[in-house]
């Protein structure tokens, strides 16, 4: 006999920079919170740290997550908070369309421990999904010691593992620099930093570049960390190949030039991951950068009633801009459940996202992804690694078989159908895609590439427990967390 859950006020999905400010502001207005996250440990992919190396606290970030983690430790104690780490939500319902609870369907298959509920209710969403690397295909890129950046740098937080001797980072944007840092804090010699993108970028965008003027300081602090390990910065050098037979053995340049490596970490920005957004219905509209990302309103209100979303899923804009986004959340739902909410620290907060909004503008239009890379691919580069779907594939499927948008690419070619369902190649298939019919790329082409039945793996035990285990749809839960 199946127990109902609790039915929680809110149910935040993330614990990173928008997942912690979103739980934290909740529980500390006075409403009942479950935190859920796939990570074992609070902080997301921006604060992933280990047991023994959480972020170090003489950093200004490092600092704002002690305070939101002992906010975290301490709401538990008072039995505001319920925290899920290791959990997975793989898919949303609601018992009755725009009213009614939701119940989160969770698993835990990266846990160390069983799962501790299979299920969970709440009455309201915010939804702080983070992102992944973006990845763009390349000749070569599918070779052993190709990396996404954002993986290099888990590795190295998470694990203080490296993955190679002799790096090149390459790609675009200011992520690349702690990625390279990082590496050569740990013993790895970066033979370069490749940037795609002419360095004089930011002077054209100087409006947004000066509404954040804490990354001037971290920029800083990285051009000295460069220097004082020797680290080249090269700016217009964009990798075409990715050279070896049996493992990364170099790079080779536009220009002609070779790199020999062992380790290469690309990183071409990141996508949001839209999953659960697309799932409960959210509207999506396609960012300065390309991406795909949820519409928001002022009070970080999607078009789906009672769900909210914060951080990197309405849009990829760094951690101080993801905390004020959560927190401003928060107060949204305080005051939608009649409690005091400080009308001054909302606008304060409004203002304070007006300003990073404007910050991660400027920063889309000097990091663009650029343009013309498809033009770089040859008929036997993998575009969907899972599926090994080709480029010349791709434009068979096209030109022979007629597909001129992603939905029927996908069909037609397969690209998006293996284990990843399209994380790692959508954006590449939607570009590749567009390209071959002579057009851009738009938010239409990126949705079908986005939208999953399930958000992650699921087990058939868990499908069959689903239908058999479960309440009666429209059933609710009246017990309080």
């Amino acid at each position: 006999m199946s127990i109902d859950p609790p039915t929680y006020d809110v149910a935040v999905v993330g614990a990173g920079p928008a997942g912690l400010s979103a739980a934290v502001g909740a529980a500390e207005a006075g409403l009942g919170v479950a935190l859920i996250d796939a990570g074992r440990l609070p902080g997301g992919q921006y604060w992933r740290h280990d047991d023994e190396h959480p972020p170090h606290p003489g950093h200004r970030d490092g600092r704002l997550f002690a305070r939101l983690r002992a906010r975290l430790h301490h709401q538990r104690r008072l039995g505001r908070l319920h925290y899920l780490p290791g959990h997975q939500v793989w898919l949303i319902d609601r018992s009755r369309p725009d009213t009614g609870p939701f119940t989160l369907r969770l698993n835990g298959p990266y846990d160390t421990a069983p799962v501790e509920r299979d299920r969970v209710r709440a009455r309201a969403l915010v939804l702080c999904c983070g992102a992944h690397d973006r990845q763009l295909p390349l000749p070569g890129w599918d070779l052993p010691g190709v990396m996404a950046a954002g993986g290099v740098q888990a590795l190295l937080k998470g694990h203080r593992t490296a993955a190679g001797r002799r790096a090149v980072v390459a790609g675009t944007g200011p992520f690349l620099l702690p990625v390279a840092t990082g590496l050569a804090q740990a013993g790895v010699r970066v033979l370069a930093v490749c940037e795609a993108n002419p360095a004089h970028g930011w002077l054209r965008h100087l409006g947004g570049a000066v509404q954040a003027p804490a990354k001037s300081a971290e920029a800083l602090r990285y051009a000295a960390l460069m220097a004082r390990h020797r680290i080249p910065y090269r700016t217009r050098a964009a990798v075409t190949e990715i050279l070896g037979e049996d493992r990364v053995r170099g790079v080779r340049l536009d220009g002609g030039e070779v790199l020999e490596a062992d380790l290469v970490a690309l990183g071409w920005g990141f996508t949001p991951a839209l999953e659960l957004p697309l799932m409960v219905g959210a509207d999506t509209r396609r960012d300065l950068d390309g991406s795909l990302v949820a519409v928001v309103d002022a009070r970080q209100r999607t078009t789906v009633p009672d769900v909210l979303a914060a951080g990197e899923t309405t849009g990829v804009g760094g951690a101080a801009l993801a905390v004020a986004e959560g927190r401003l959340a928060a107060l949204t739902l305080a005051a939608a459940h009649g409690l005091p909410v400080d009308p001054r620290a909302a606008r304060r907060l409004r203002t304070t996202i007006r300003h990073g909004r404007a910050f991660a503008a400027a920063l889309h239009h000097t990091y663009p992804v650029p343009a013309g890379w498809t033009g770089r691919l040859t008929e036997r580069t993998v575009v969907c690694r899972c599926e090994e779907v080709t480029y010349g594939e791709l434009c068979r499927a096209r030109s022979e078989l007629g597909a001129e948008d992603p939905r029927t690419m996908k069909l037609l070619a397969r690209p998006g159908m293996g284990w990843c369902q399209g994380r790692i190649c959508g954006f590449a298939v939607a570009a590749v895609t567009a390209s071959l019919t002579g057009r851009p790329a738009t938010a239409e082409d990126l949705r079908p590439l986005s939208a999953r039945p399930f958000a992650a793996p699921v087990t058939l035990g868990e499908l069959a427990g689903m239908a058999d285990g479960d309440e009666e749809p429209g059933a609710e839960a009246d017990d309080e967390p």
